[in-house]
């Protein structure tokens, strides 16, 4: 089975995820036997963000790492783990909240595809980068 690296590298949605994962360094991280879950955004959630954000996120790398990293939690969490908690740690340390009352939504994302198994932990793609505070 794929890791999570693997699989993002050959889904064309993960291009801007893809580069930043590299330019932060993280790909060793996350080619590393884990588990992780990883709620990654598509190249049209990181289009939202204002003009020139990925730019300046791609200068600096300190903040870049700190923003991926509140994308990923240790631990391999299918939705059913997740729709028992109400928030979960990441491994930047920050809480995210978790709701899936109605529609399975992390902090200011609505999860469009859940549960895509990888070797190394579990992907749950979003619709919007998740931003600390």
């Amino acid at each position: 089975m794929p890791d999570i690296v693997d699989i993002a590298v050959n889904n064309d949605n993960f291009k801007t995820l893809v580069a930043a994962v590299s330019a932060a360094n993280l790909v060793d991280t996350l080619k590393s036997p884990g588990p992780f879950t990883v709620f990654a955004p598509t190249d049209a959630a990181f289009a939202k963000l204002p003009p020139g954000t990925i730019t300046t996120l791609l200068q600096n790398i300190p903040q870049l790492t700190r923003i991926l990293c509140y994308h990923v939690v240790s631990g391999k969490l299918m939705k059913s783990d997740l729709a028992k908690v109400d928030s979960v740690a990441s491994v930047e340390g920050s809480p995210i909240s978790i709701d899936c009352s109605d529609a399975f939504e992390v902090k200011n994302a609505t999860v469009i595809m859940e549960n895509i198994e990888a070797d190394n932990g579990v992907i749950h793609v979003i619709d919007n980068v998740i931003l600390m505070g």
